[in-house]
């Protein structure tokens, strides 16, 4: 049965309207996951040799024990953020005689073959080696090691889901998991509890004395059992009918009318970022954009370098425009075919959202204003950033999105959810972000700060002046691919 399911992931995989896209953002993806794999097999042969040189005194087995604490908070991190469960099309299946447990173990078995569980073998397995030719421990001590990493790794996997299942219906569903690592590290960091070397002591004491792996054998167990429970129960053809009762706010928005033809898209719009999850996550990112420079300006470092100002101004004013731009028309994916059916305008759909962005950008300089306390140069640079974010980067984000061919179900997890996400949102980061500051930075050198600012704010003048060319030139491009984004968006993948 597995063989099956395999076989059909790899023609459902091939039969995409989305192939050569998938298959771009793999190979991209392929090199920096090679990347990864290169320093991580680095770290495991270089650490031995390391701490040869710099502390002769130390036990290299003891002293990688004592970070496991540190790598399992770490992993778990980065796993809730990036490593979501395997997706598979399951509906067709349960009017299938398939059992749901055979389902659900395809599912979980295919999670542990992640290429994040991957990476820790490739520090730990050269290194365990080098441990074994050193003669630091016998070989037997290193394998169980070895098999009680893999443990915690796949207890980390597994954990993940039940974290991640289990905060997802919640607002800023990152919170708890911030939350626990958080406090978990704080009360090592305080010494409340010295939580490093418990996790160092109870490593140690499994690898010398095997017959403990029974612990870390039963937690996995317990876990796996609790994920199964939990998509076993979701295998329903009516999981998302049940009945939810609301109380119906309504919003007057009568204040758009004054927008003129566009009035009923922006309404759409805004509608759309209050009534779903997905949307939502939009607008409760903008606070993480307006407060990004108090990560820099309040160090020293970063007042000495004024050329820097502007990224990060086009990142402050801009993270709407770039948290909800590059996902358009992929919102109106549920009902793109519908609204492709109406006799309006594309233009003013278009306009719609380019005015959003656009109302965006200004807010967000207007409230970001107070950080003239670091500097006249900072505030000059979120304006020139401002006007190159309006003028450029909305007519980039929008031609960008022409290439969409990605669905997005608005009612699922808010945050951190990378539905919909290929390689247009991946590429699209270069002249979004890269090049306004690659630019500024140059004239900067080349001149000084006042004339860099004159060149990027001239290039969003030009932008603005010519916007009427240039979203009639974006709109040809969306009509074009009009009836491939319907064909796209019709499917499940």
């Amino acid at each position: 049965m597995f063989k099956h399911f395999i076989n059909l992931e790899w023609k459902s995989f091939f039969r995409s309207a989305s192939l050569g896209k998938s298959i771009a953002i793999k190979i991209l993806m392929g090199f920096f996951l090679l990347y990864l794999a290169s320093i991580f097999t680095a770290v495991g042969i270089s650490m031995i040799f390391i701490l040869e040189k710099e502390r002769p005194d130390t036990d290299p087995f003891v002293f990688f024990n004592s970070l496991i604490f540190f790598w399992v908070i770490g992993d778990l991190l980065f796993r809730f953020f990036f490593q979501k469960l395997p997706v598979m099309t399951v509906k067709p299946l349960l009017t299938l005689p398939v059992k749901r447990s055979k389902i659900v173990n395809y599912v979980l078995g295919k999670s542990a073959l992640s290429f994040v569980n991957l990476l820790p073998l490739l520090t730990i397995i050269p290194f365990g080696i080098i441990l074994i030719t050193k003669e630091y421990h016998n070989t037997s001590t290193v394998l169980v090691w070895w098999l009680t990493l893999i443990l915690l790794i796949l207890i980390n996997n597994f954990l993940n889901f039940i974290i991640e299942s289990l905060s997802a219906e919640t607002e800023l569903s990152f919170l708890p998991i911030i939350i626990f690592t958080g406090a978990l590290f704080g009360i090592n960091h305080f010494n409340i509890v010295n939580l490093s070397e418990l996790f160092s002591n109870a490593v140690s004491a499994i690898a010398e004395t095997p017959i403990f792996l029974i612990i870390p054998i039963a937690i996995l167990a317990l876990l796996y059992g609790f994920n199964f429970k939990l998509l076993r129960k979701k295998l329903f053809l009516d999981s998302g009918l049940k009945e939810k009762v609301k109380e119906v706010n309504t919003a007057n928005l009568e204040w758009t009318k004054s927008f003129g033809d566009i009035a009923p898209f922006l309404q759409l719009d805004l509608k759309l970022l209050w009534r779903n999850k997905r949307t939502k996550s939009s607008v409760w990112i903008l606070l993480m954009g307006l407060l990004y420079g108090l990560f820099f300006y309040p160090q020293p470092t970063y007042q000495n370098l004024p050329w820097f100002f502007t990224l990060i101004g086009i990142f402050s004013t801009g993270i709407f425009l770039i948290s909800f731009g590059q996902f358009i028309p992929a919102w109106d994916s549920g009902y793109y075919k519908l609204l492709m059916s109406q006799n309006i305008k594309y233009e003013q759909y278009l306009k719609s959202k380019f005015t959003l962005m656009a109302f965006s950008v200004v807010v967000l300089f207007v409230l970001g204003i107070p950080y003239v306390y670091f500097g006249w140069k900072v505030l000059l640079a979120h304006f020139v950033a401002a006007i190159y974010n309006i003028g450029v980067n909305t007519h980039v984000i929008m031609w960008g999105g022409s290439f969409n061919r990605k669905k997005i179900d608005l009612n699922q997890k808010a945050a951190f959810n990378y539905q919909g996400t290929g390689a247009v949102q991946w590429l699209i980061g270069i002249p979004l972000m890269l090049l306004p500051m690659g630019l500024f930075a140059l004239f900067y050198f080349l001149t000084n700060f006042e004339i860099a600012c004159v060149i990027l704010g001239l290039l969003g003048v030009s932008g603005i002046v010519f916007h009427q060319r240039l979203m009639k030139a974006i709109t040809s491009k969306y009509l074009e691919s009009k009836y491939k984004m319907i064909d796209a968006f019709n499917q499940d993948n």
